[in-house]
C-alpha cells in the first residue's frame, strides 16, 4: 500500500471517528438538551476515551459546530437522494428543500429539536450565531437561485423579487416545522400549506 493510500485511509478513519462522536453528541442533546452536554458524557456515549474526544475536538464549542454542520449535511443528502439523478425543475427542488424543514419522522424530529437548541444557544454565543447565520444565508441563496431559474424559464413572474420570495418561503417552512415539532399541526397539513404557496407562486407567470 502506497503512502497516499495510507494517508487517505487515515483521513477516512479520522472523519468516521468525528462522525461517531457527533452522533453521540446529538443523541445526548436529543434526550437531555444542549445544556447537559459535556465532553466526558459524549465520550461515554460514543464509547471512546475522553482523550479521543479531545483529540478530535479542542473544545465543546468546536464539537457543537461540527455537529450542527453534520445535521445540515444529512438533510442535504436526503434532498439529493429524493431528487435522484438528472435535471429537476425548480419547483421540485424548492419543494424538497422546504419540505426537509418539516419533521416527518423520528430522525427529522430529533434533528429539529437539536437545531432549535442550537438556535437558543446562539442568542448568547456570538460564534454559534455567526455559524447559524452563514448556514441560513447559504440556504437563502439557494432558494433565490432556484426562483431566478424559474423566472428565466417563464414559470414564475419576473415582477416578483426573488430575495423577498425566498425569505418568505424560508420563514414559512421554518415556522411550519416548529409548529409540527410541538404538535400544533401535522406534517401532512404543513406540506399541504407549502404546496399551496408554491402553486400560487408558480401561477404568477403570464
Amino acid at each position: 500500500m502506497g503512502k497516499g493510500s495510507r494517508t487517505r485511509g487515515l483521513g477516512a478513519r479520522h472523519e468516521d471517528r468525528r462522525r461517531q462522536i457527533a452522533e453521540a453528541l446529538l443523541a445526548i442533546i436529543n434526550r437531555h438538551g444542549l445544556d447537559a452536554v459535556s465532553l466526558r458524557d459524549v465520550a461515554a456515549e460514543a464509547e471512546v476515551s475522553l482523550g479521543a474526544v479531545q483529540h478530535y475536538f479542542r473544545s465543546k464549542d468546536e464539537m457543537l459546530l461540527f455537529a450542527l454542520d453534520y445535521i445540515s449535511e444529512r438533510g442535504t443528502e436526503r434532498v439529493r437522494q429524493s431528487l435522484g439523478v438528472g435535471e429537476q425543475p425548480p419547483r421540485a427542488v424548492l419543494r424538497d428543500i422546504l419540505a426537509e424543514l418539516v419533521p416527518t419522522d423520528d430522525e427529522r424530529r430529533a434533528e429539529l429539536r437539536i437545531a432549535t437548541a442550537f438556535t437558543a444557544r446562539a442568542l448568547v454565543s456570538p460564534k454559534l450565531a455567526d455559524h447559524l447565520r452563514a448556514g441560513y444565508d447559504a440556504l437563502h441563496d439557494v432558494l433565490v437561485l432556484l426562483i431566478r431559474h424559474a423566472q428565466d424559464a417563464g414559470e414564475v413572474s419576473t415582477d416578483l423579487d426573488p430575495e423577498r420570495v425566498a425569505a418568505a418561503l424560508f420563514a414559512l417552512a421554518d415556522g411550519l416545522g416548529t409548529h409540527v415539532l410541538i404538535g400544533h399541526g401535522s406534517p401532512e397539513t404543513a406540506h399541504a400549506v407549502l404546496d399551496e404557496h408554491l402553486d400560487r407562486l408558480f401561477a404568477t407567470a403570464p
